[in-house]
C-alpha cells in the first residue's frame, strides 16, 4: 500500500476538482445560512488578523507619546536620534547636536531608548 502525504493545499485543490466534477443534475438552493455563515466567519479572521494587532499598536503609541518627558532619548519615524529638551502639547523639542534643536510633532516620535 502506497501512503502519500498531501500538504493543505494539495488537499484543498483536490477537494475544489471533486466538487467541480459532480453530477450535473439539479442541486438544491442553499439557505440564507449558506451565505451568511462563510461571510461571517471571514470578517472574524479579518477581525483578529488585522484590526484588532493594527488597535493594539496604536495603543502601545499612544501610551509611549503621553508618556514622553524632559531628558528622554527617542528616536523619530524618519530615523533621527535625540535628546528631548521640551515638551509642548502636540509637539517636543528635541536637541539633535550641540546648539541644534528641531521641533517635531509627538506623534513622529516612534520610541523611547532611555532616560538621559
Amino acid at each position: 500500500m502506497l501512503k502519500v502525504r498531501l500538504s493543505n493545499f494539495d488537499m484543498l485543490c483536490l477537494i475544489f476538482a471533486q466538487a467541480q466534477t459532480g453530477s450535473p443534475g439539479p442541486t438544491p438552493g442553499g439557505g440564507i445560512g449558506s451565505f451568511f455563515i462563510p461571510l461571517i466567519f471571514i470578517f472574524i479572521i479579518m477581525y483578529f488578523v488585522m484590526i484588532r494587532p493594527q488597535k493594539k499598536r496604536q495603543q502601545q503609541q499612544q501610551t509611549l507619546i503621553a508618556g514622553l518627558k524632559t531628558g528622554d532619548r527617542v528616536v523619530t519615524n524618519a530615523g533621527i536620534h535625540g535628546l528631548i529638551s521640551n515638551v509642548k502639547e502636540t509637539t517636543v523639542l528635541v536637541k539633535v547636536a550641540d546648539n541644534v534643536k528641531i521641533e517635531i510633532d509627538k506623534s513622529a516620535i516612534t520610541n523611547v531608548l532611555k532616560e538621559a
